[in-house]
């Protein structure tokens, strides 16, 4: 309990060192690191915490390094979490090299971390989630999490971000692929980097006609800036489009968004703590293996089986209740 005091004060007081052994501590033992990440969420909900996902190729990285230059330029403390693929082998972030952010490393202000999705099928594991909850509660300004290009699975990162950038580069077929993926609804600013490329004037036309055709629900319309990272172009106005959402968000909708992503968390949190807690029960009872056999026996299939242990504990429930 002690060693989870020490990290929480010094998560608090922004200590590099405390920060990256509770995030360590959340990707190796979640339990334990329950204690801490709940002690810390008090203290959360300062920080503006942006999501930019797109396909692989898109630059995503080498955006993410200029923006984060220009919030350093305005004295922002800044966090980023880069969502990588699981290896298949070890559980961990295959690409986690963070040598593409290096130079933003040597800044004390600024927190990198490359975390693997294991496999979650929104792409964003509850550890990247809790996560951010650290870097937020650590004091920083604002919070990047850059999610891999994986496609459908990218629209978990609307359950975690207030503003959703989604990058795209000409002549890969990304506008297609966006729409294939659900990125234009859950996209609040879109980007077509590597703009000296030619093309990407169509690319953005072919962008702005598919929002054209979305519902006009909502009174922030999402805009389409051109960038080319390499060269540091187009990044101010990108900030500029950022802070401007967030400046809607706390106008129209901040209450709402709040609201829907607590429930949103809380459901979850008790789907995670009511399957651990019946498969525990299982094994602990050999019912699992059990089961197990019964299904390869063909005498059940997995969904009468998950309906029966459901309606059973339902009634012992009730009957306890």
């Amino acid at each position: 309990m002690n060693q989870i005091k020490q990290l929480v004060n010094g998560v608090l007081k922004g200590n590099r060192r405390s920060i990256a052994k509770t995030i360590t501590l959340i990707e190796n033992n979640p339990h334990e690191a329950q204690k801490a990440v709940s002690k810390l969420y008090p203290h959360t909900g300062k920080a503006h915490i942006i999501g930019i996902t797109g396909p692989t190729g898109s630059g995503k990285s080498t955006l993410i390094e200029k923006l984060v230059k220009e919030l350093r330029k305005k004295r922002k403390r800044v966090g980023i979490i880069a969502v990588d693929p699981s290896s298949p082998f070890t559980g961990g972030a295959f690409l986690g090299d963070r040598i593409r952010m290096q130079k933003l490393s040597t800044d004390k202000e600024v927190f990198i971390r490359s975390m693997a999705t294991r496999n979650s099928p929104g792409g964003l594991a509850r550890a990247t989630r809790d996560a951010v909850k650290v870097l937020d509660a650590s004091g920083k300004d604002v919070v990047i999490v850059e999610t891999v290009g994986a496609g459908q699975s990218e629209v978990d990162i609307i359950k975690v971000a207030h503003t959703v950038v989604v990058v795209l580069a000409p002549g890969l077929g990304d506008d297609i692929q966006a729409i294939k993926a659900g990125m234009m609804e859950i996209g609040d600013i879109f980007v077509v980097n590597k703009a000296d490329r030619e093309n990407a004037d169509e690319a953005v036309i072919d962008i702005e006609t598919m929002l054209n055709m979305g519902s006009e629900k909502e009174k922030w319309r999402p805009p389409v800036i051109k960038t080319t990272a390499t060269k540091d172009e187009g990044t101010a106005m990108l900030l500029n489009r950022i802070n401007q959402h967030m400046k809607y968000l706390k106008k129209e909708v901040f209450d709402i968004q709040r609201r829907q992503k607590a429930e949103t968390e809380l459901i979850e949190a008790i789907k995670q703590k009511t399957t651990d807690s019946i498969i525990d029960e299982l094994r602990r009872k050999g019912e699992l293996e059990k089961l197990v056999q019964e299904i390869l026996a063909k005498k059940t299939d997995p969904y009468s089986a998950a309906d029966a242990l459901l309606k059973e504990r339902l009634k012992r429930f009730r009957t306890n209740g």
